[in-house]
């Protein structure tokens, strides 16, 4: 199995986020547009897992204690060189240490934390093929001004199950994780 574990997100914040991202598609624009029901923060991509590395992740992450996280986004950005046009999450201090617990509580069962700074965002679109320059270059010059959008408090992560497909991936929540409380 495939797995990573992620913040949801909310109704309020998804309903922004998709009413802008659908005000910038283009028929024309060369990318593959994420749906909705697939955005999440990613704290940690696991990769493939046993079934043993999957019930030691599950209960290491059973025992982690960590306060709700202030999330705020910070408007859209690229992934230049990877093709992925995103919306930032601002970096505070609680979703860092949140972040650096849960790596540290799956390295116990063998996942590899990743060795990139953790740069949090939401993927709403990949740019594929030869022109992918292109399509993003296109795509920035459609968003002016900068947008803002809605805070929320994480007061949970979940475990997903990714299940790759042709078109889309299909995440499969496996597992919720509540913040805040002891």
């Amino acid at each position: 199995m495939r797995l990573f574990i992620g913040i949801p997100l909310p109704a309020l914040l998804i309903e922004e986020l998709w009413a802008l991202s659908t005000r910038l598609r283009s028929d024309a624009d060369g990318l593959r547009w994420a749906s909705s029901d697939t955005w999440h923060i990613t704290l940690q991509f696991l990769g493939e897992a046993t079934d043993e590395r999957f019930n030691c992740g599950l209960a290491r992450l059973r025992e982690l204690h960590s306060p709700v996280v202030p999330i705020r986004i910070e408007g859209f950005d690229f992934f230049d060189r990877a093709g992925i046009f995103f919306a930032g999450v601002s970096v505070v201090p609680a979703l860092l240490q949140l972040q650096q617990r849960i790596s540290a509580a799956t390295a116990q069962c063998g996942f590899v934390p990743e060795a990139r700074p953790f740069h949090p965002h939401i993927t709403l679109a990949r740019a594929k093929g030869e022109s992918r320059s292109l399509s993003l270059r296109a795509l920035k010059a459609r968003i002016f001004p900068q947008p803002e959008f809605s805070s929320f408090v994480a007061d949970e992560f979940l475990l997903y199950e990714v299940f790759l497909g042709s078109a889309a991936s299909r995440y499969e929540i496996r597992a919720q994780f509540s913040l805040g409380k002891r």
